[in-house]
C-alpha cells in the first residue's frame, strides 16, 4: 500500500508584497470549498516560508487544524494593515532611525558622536513583536504537530556572522538535517525571534541575534543567499508543492519607451531588492523545468539510478507589475515616511520598486489581496488539477513538473 503523498507549501519574501499570497490561499480555500467533500484543515502537509512569506507560513501552520479560520485571521490581519504596524512612522521614531542612518551615511565621517552608537537600520520595526503575538498561537502549532494535521513548518534567515543561509524548522518526526554549499539546516522550535530574523530585509530593518551552532549569530532576510528556495519543503517530504511568489517571475519583459536619466538611489535599492526576492526562486523554478525535460529523455531504470524523485509543482505569482500598484498608493504612507522615502526617489514611479516592499497600508494590501484571488481563479483548472480533485484532470503542463533531487 503506498503512502499518500506530502503537499508541501512555500510562500516567497517580499515585504509588503506577501499580501498577494493571502489572496491566492483564500481564493484556494473557495476553490476547495465547492468540492464534494472539503477538509477542515488546510490542505497542506509541510509549509515554509521565507521573509515576509515566512510570516505569512507560520501564522498559516498555527491554524493548520482550520483552514478557513487560518485564512479568516490572514486576511483580517493584511486587509486592515497600517504602517504602524509594522515599523515606526511617526516623526520622532523617523527621525531616530531613518534620518540618522541617512545622515550618517553621508557624514558619518563629520558626525563622531555616532561612531560608537550608529543606527541599525533605515526604519525601526519594534511594532511589528506586538502585531506577531496577534497573529500567532505557537502552542497550537505544537498541537497541529502533534496531531498530526502539519507535519513541519520551516522558515529561513541569513546569518551576518557565519555567512550561512540557514533553514529553521519544527517538524511532527525528526527529519534529517541536510546541509550544502553556504546553507545549512537547524531543527528550532520557531519562536518570534525566528520571523523577525527572516523578515529583516537587509539595511531596511535590523539584524536580529539568534542561537545557531552553539552561539550567537545575528541574522537577516532570509531571501538574501537563498540559493535554492524550494529545496526545504523537499528534504522535508514534499511530493507535490504549491509556489506562491511575491512578484512577476517569468513575465514579459518591461517595455522602455523613454530614456529616464540616471537611475535614482531607489530604483537601484528596488533592483536589488528585486534580485533579493525574485531571482533565487524564478531560478529555482526555471531549474525544476530544465532537469523535468532532461529526464524525460531517460529510461525508467535510468531515473531509478539518478538519485531524483518526481515532484509536481504549481507556481502562482502576480500577473501584473507590482510596483505599478505600488505607485498608485504611495500617497496613502504617513507624511514622515514619505518624506525620508522622497528623499532617496522611492516616492517616483520609477522608485516604486523599493516602496512596493514598504508599503504596508491597507488601500496597496488590499489590492494585492484581490490579484492573488483573481490570478489563482484564472487558473482554477491547474488548482484542481493539483489537488486532484475528482472529476478534474489531474495532469498540469509540463512547466510546472519538477523532477529534483533533495538539493
Amino acid at each position: 500500500m503506498t503512502s499518500p503523498q506530502k503537499i508541501g507549501l512555500f510562500l516567497a519574501g517580499g515585504g509588503a508584497r506577501a499580501a498577494y499570497q493571502v489572496g491566492v490561499l483564500q481564493a484556494i480555500y473557495s476553490l476547495l470549498s465547492e468540492s464534494a467533500s472539503p477538509s477542515k484543515k488546510i490542505p497542506f502537509d509541510i509549509v515554509c516560508g521565507t521573509s515576509a512569506g515566512a510570516i505569512n507560513a507560520a501564522a498559516f501552520a498555527c491554524r493548520a487544524d482550520d483552514f478557513e479560520e487560518s485564512i479568516t485571521r490572514l486576511v483580517d490581519v493584511w486587509g486592515k494593515l497600517e504602517v504602524e504596524q509594522v515599523y515606526r512612522a511617526d516623526s520622532i521614531g523617523v527621525i531616530r532611525s531613518g534620518a540618522r542612518w541617512l545622515s550618517l551615511l553621508s557624514f558619518g565621517w563629520l558626525l563622531r558622536k555616532w561612531h560608537a552608537n550608529p543606527p541599525n537600520s533605515l526604519l525601526n520595526n519594534a511594532p511589528l513583536v506586538s502585531l506577531l503575538h496577534r497573529m500567532l498561537d505557537f502552542p497550537r502549532l505544537e498541537a497541529a504537530l502533534e496531531s498530526g494535521a502539519l507535519s513541519a513548518l520551516a522558515v529561513s534567515a541569513s546569518s551576518y556572522t557565519a555567512g550561512y543561509h540557514t533553514t529553521f524548522y519544527q517538524s511532527a518526526n525528526p527529519a534529517p538535517i541536510w546541509n550544502r554549499t553556504q546553507r545549512q539546516s537547524v531543527p528550532q522550535q520557531i519562536s518570534i525571534d525566528h520571523l523577525l530574523a527572516s523578515s529583516a530585509i537587509p539595511l531596511i530593518f535590523p539584524a536580529v541575534p539568534l542561537y545557531c551552532n552553539g552561539r550567537c549569530e545575528y541574522f537577516g532576510d532570509g531571501a538574501m543567499r537563498e540559493l535554492a528556495p524550494l529545496s526545504s519543503a523537499i528534504h522535508l517530504g514534499a511530493d507535490k508543492l504549491l509556489v506562491i511568489g511575491a512578484g512577476n517571475i517569468g513575465g514579459e519583459r518591461t517595455n522602455i519607451t523613454a530614456f529616464s536619466g540616471y537611475p535614482s538611489l531607489a530604483q537601484i535599492a528596488g533592483h536589488a531588492m528585486s534580485s533579493i526576492f525574485l531571482d533565487g526562486l524564478s531560478v529555482d523554478i526555471e531549474r525544476l523545468t530544465r532537469i523535468n525535460a532532461t529526464m524525460s529523455l531517460l529510461t525508467p531504470e535510468q531515473r531509478s539510478k539518478s538519485g531524483l524523485r518526481l515532484v509536481k509543482m504549481l507556481a502562482i505569482t502576480p500577473s501584473q507589475p507590482l510596483e505599478l500598484i505600488a505607485s498608485r498608493h504611495i500617497g496613502s504612507l504617513p507624511l514622515s515616511i514619505r518624506t525620508l522615502l522622497s528623499a532617496i526617489g522611492a516616492t517616483e514611479r520609477r522608485g516604486a520598486a523599493l516602496a512596493s516592499y514598504l508599503l504596508f497600508e491597507s488601500s496597496y494590501t488590499k489590492a494585492l489581496i484581490d490579484l492573488g484571488q483573481m490570478d489563482t481563479f484564472a487558473r482554477k483548472e491547474e488548482v484542481l488539477a493539483f489537488f486532484e480533485l475528482s472529476g478534474h484532470n489531474h495532469n498540469l503542463p509540463t512547466s510546472n513538473f519538477g523532477l529534483v533531487d533533495a538539493g
